[in-house]
């Protein structure tokens, strides 16, 4: 019975796939401590931009009852408007797309392995 390289390199120095993968733990940490303060923005900006659409919702629709019952005043279409307003920053904000070099290393450490995965998977 013939293993896979990759099986037989578990089996005979896992020493080697710990260490390998502890590098890989070093590298996903170094880059996401380097992007972490643009994922965390955006993550910010997500949450303000559904709780500021909740609170138009919630605001326009008391504002529909009391236009309802009364004349409609200024004051009821301004105050959702300004919710609506911040949700639609908010979420223009969270639109934005992550760095181009956010990831990238790992992204060619991830290729590079898988590339050198096929090479062995083919020999």
């Amino acid at each position: 019975m013939v293993l896979h390289p990759l099986l037989s390199v578990l089996v005979r120095r896992p020493d080697l796939v710990l260490a390998h993968l502890a590098g890989y733990a070093t590298l996903i940490r170094e880059e996401a401590s380097a992007t972490g303060s643009a994922i965390v923005r955006r993550a910010l900006a997500w949450a303000v931009a559904i709780l500021s659409f909740t609170v138009f919702l919630v605001l326009a629709g008391v504002a529909a009852m009391l236009a309802a019952l009364h004349a409609v005043h200024w004051v009821l279409l301004l105050v959702p408007g300004i919710a609506l307003v911040l949700s639609v920053l908010a979420w223009a904000q969270a639109r934005q797309k992550l760095p181009a070099e956010a990831l990238s290393e790992l992204r060619s450490q991830l290729d590079a392995d898988i590339e050198i995965l096929r090479t062995l998977g083919s020999a």
